[in-house]
Parts: C-alpha cells; structure tokens; sequence
C-alpha cells in the first residue's frame, strides 16, 4: 500500500510516499479502507519535530480519518466489514490502509459523506469539549474565538451560535471576516483590532483560545468576572532548531497562568488534549454520542476548505501553514 512515513523533520518537503506493508488486524482490530484524511496542526508540529504526543520515528503521520472497515481481526464480528467509520488515533491516517482498535473507530454522521466525516471527529470533538464540558456555556454567553477560520474555530462558531451564544471570531485577515460570518459569528474582528485599545472595553464569557503569546494573554484580561478560558492550542509556535531567537520567541509565548491574576478577575482556566480524552473509552463514546445527536438535530456541517490529492500531502501541509484556510483540508485518498 501507499503510505506517508514520517522518516526526518523539516519543511514539508520531508513528506515523501512510500511503500508500506498492507496491515493485517489483529485481536480486536479492524482494518480501515481508508478514503479521506482530515489534517490537524499537531501534523504540522509532528512533521517539525515540535509535537511531544508524536511517537518514536520513523511512523506513518495522521490522526484521524474515515473510510470503510475492510476486515475484521479476531473478537470482531465479520459483519462490521463494510460499515463507514470514522477514526481518531495517535498516528496511521496517512495510508491506504489502517488498522486500529475497534473501539477506536466511531460510526460516521449518516447524513455526511465520507469527506464531511474525514472533516469532523478531531475538530468538533475538541470544540465540544472546549464548550460544553469544560467552559459549560450557556445561552447569552459571550463567546470569543481566535483562529476562527480554521479547523476547531469553525466548529466553535457553529456550536456556540447554535446554543444561543454571542460569538465574536478574531481572524488573521479581513478576507476571513465575510466567511466567519456566514458560519454563525456575530461579531469578527482581526488580531490586531483584538491587540488595540479599542478592544479593552469588551468583556467575555468564554474564550476559546488556540494561539498563544500576545493573544492568549490579551483574551485572558477580557474575560469579565465568573469568565471561562478553554486552552486548546498553540499555534503561535514557530521554533527552528538553529535559531536562538526562535527558542526565546517560543517559550515566551508559551500560555502562562499567575494563579493571583485569576484570583483577581475571578476566572478561570480550562485545557484540553483530546489524545489523552481517548483513554477514557466511556467518557468519549458518551461525549460523541451527545455532539453527534446535537448535529444531526441543528443541521450543522463541517467547512471543508480544500481537498488535496492523496500524493499531494506536501503541498497540503504547505497550504495549512500558509494560513490561508477557511475550514478543514482534506487529503483524499480513495
């Protein structure tokens, strides 16, 4: 089979199709036919060499995906083969074929197609995660977004609007402004327009929060009293090994909390790795049951941005780094 092995870290170039051996599975495994790869940000720091949940080189990238269960290992019934799955794993998306847990695998959304269910566990998880169980928003709440445009920022937007919340998305760029709205935001503003004095008059509910450094810490003193911040990334971070000042830039910008800052404005602080979620089986299978009725009920659809070649994964990681998306990307394999 053909497979994307992440051999060396670099520039996206690094990415190069291999030959793989098609896997079998194993005791309480299934073998996905794999036909859409959704690309996350941890991908990206995987390939740099900057993501401490990566596994050991060399290993086939990717985290999530859906396809079909092809075969079925012993302790599985054979009557699984054919069902439209979507996965979460740790790495293995990039290839033809996968093999995972079976408990891994979660039925896919019967009203998307397989590319709309590539599009949707990481991201919608991590939104609901963020909003539901941990920020506990509420209908009224105002809720401020960043990376608003990408992967989680639109289904943050999406889920908070539905629930009856005030979402303001901040964005790199004026071009995203029109799309955020259209995808439920009531308010859009740009990074610098959050940074200015202009914004210090707002107050938040909630903050959604995947970048870091100079915003993290300007949405974290716009959070009115009782305010909840959800952590869910940093995508700020741009360290290059041979670079001293990068080093510096990186871990000055890590998300920092003074507990007596908390104390002061009577906030809090929340964070999230769906990775470590995972291990809890019970826990994630209630929680996807709960998001999956919920979009099903409210209608709601993932924003697929661009959707690359199979061959293509080079140019895919160099799209999503130029940040240029509005939504999900996708590798299509089948």
């Amino acid at each position: 089979m053909k497979a994307f092995i992440l051999k060396r870290i670099g520039k996206p170039t690094v990415l190069k199709m291999h030959d793989a051996p098609r896997p079998e599975p194993a005791d309480g495994q299934v073998c996905i036919e794999v036909h859409y790869v959704g690309l996350n940000y941890a991908e990206i720091l995987s390939r740099k060499g900057l993501y401490g949940w990566a596994v050991k080189r060399p290993y086939i990238l990717g985290m999530e995906c859906s396809g079909v269960i092809e075969s079925t290992g012993p302790g599985v019934p054979q009557s699984r083969v054919g069902e439209r799955v979507m996965v979460g794993a740790q790495y293995g998306s990039y290839a033809e074929y996968m093999t995972v847990s079976e408990d891994q695998t979660m039925p896919a959304v019967p009203e998307f197609n397989l590319a709309e269910n590539a599009a949707f566990p990481v991201n919608y998880l991590t939104a609901w995660v963020g909003l539901v169980e941990l920020a506990r928003i509420h209908p009224g709440d105002r809720v401020l977004v960043t990376a608003a445009a990408g992967g989680v920022g639109t289904a943050v937007v999406q889920i908070a609007s539905t629930l009856g919340c005030r979402v303001t998305g901040v964005v790199g760029s004026e071009e995203k402004y029109r799309f955020v709205k259209s995808n439920g935001a009531h308010d859009v503003m740009t990074y610098n327009d959050l940074l200015s004095r202009a914004a210090e008059t707002s107050n938040y509910s909630v903050a959604i929060e995947v970048v870091g450094g100079a915003v993290y810490r300007r949405a974290l003193k716009l959070l009115r009293p009782y305010g909840r911040m959800v952590l869910l990334g940093y995508a700020s971070l741009d360290l290059k090994f041979l670079n001293p000042i990068s080093w510096y830039r990186a871990l000055r910008d890590i998300p920092r909390v003074r507990i007596m800052n908390l104390v002061q404005q009577s906030v809090g602080i929340f964070s999230s790795h769906l990775g470590y979620l995972f291990k809890n089986r019970e826990l994630m299978k209630k929680t996807f049951t709960n998001l999956k009725a919920f979009v099903s009920e409210n209608k709601i659809r993932p924003c697929i941005d661009k959707i690359f070649d199979f061959d293509q994964a080079a140019q895919a990681h160099a799209y999503f780094e130029s940040r240029k998306n509005r939504g999900k990307i996708l590798l299509k394999v089948k």
